[in-house]
């Protein structure tokens, strides 16, 4: 038989089955039932404290904020992590386009996210950005990559992400994430829950196989 006829044998044999399989050879299946909670039952108060409780969990660290705080909560973890930082780490940080730049701590390096190389996120200290949406039940901080959040390899690349969520964006269930970030289906998006990590069949933990291996969340308050 040659090749094309054999082929053309197995699709008719697949068609064949499924056919059957349409006009009743198999029992239709079940709707599936969607019983599973939707709607959150915690406060907003409830729901950050469990948020940072989750994110503490994942190794990441949480630092609470307000607006006229939040430049000083930036700039002193930024200088926390460049007094520990050794080469080849430079002395800079790639800060996302779009960024509110009134947030920014004037005393610290930056380099705008479009001017910078693959080589900068190799080397910098870190990466800064905001996010849309926090999933508390989870620890999960959700990445649309717009104006703000970054390209998928400037959070990827750098060995740490500094994210800031107010604390509105944060909701309590993975269905009412999905909820708000129904007009972005399409779109690329990136959870995060915690630095990256993994294990091996052995179960030894590695860091930043797949990401930042630190995590370092600004909880800004109203």
């Amino acid at each position: 038989m040659a090749q094309n006829e054999a082929r053309d044998a197995i699709l008719a044999r697949i068609r064949s089955s499924i056919k059957q399989s349409r006009i009743g050879f198999d029992p239709p299946s079940a709707p599936m039932e969607r019983n599973y909670q939707r709607l959150g039952s915690r406060d907003s108060k409830e729901r950050v404290e469990l948020f940072a409780e989750r994110l503490r969990e994942y190794d990441a660290r949480v630092t609470f904020t307000t607006p006229p705080d939040l430049c000083d909560s930036i700039g002193q973890v930024m200088g926390k992590v460049q007094s520990h930082t050794q080469a080849p780490r430079a002395p800079f940080w790639i800060v996302a386009d779009g960024f509110p730049a009134g947030w920014l701590p004037s005393q610290q390096s930056i380099r705008w996210e479009s001017s910078a190389t693959v080589d900068d996120l190799n080397r910098c200290a870190g990466v800064l950005t905001i996010c849309s949406v926090g999933i508390a039940i989870t620890g999960t901080i959700v990445l649309q990559h717009g104006q703000g959040e970054g390209k998928r390899q400037t959070t990827l690349i750098p060995d740490r992400h500094l994210c800031v969520i107010r604390t509105a964006q944060i909701v309590e269930t993975v269905p009412e994430a999905f909820d708000r970030l129904a007009t972005a289906a399409t779109h690329p998006l990136t959870f995060i829950s915690g630095p990256s990590a993994t294990a091996d069949i052995e179960m030894t933990r590695i860091r930043g196989v797949h990401g930042p291996r630190q995590l370092d969340v600004f909880l800004l308050g109203e």
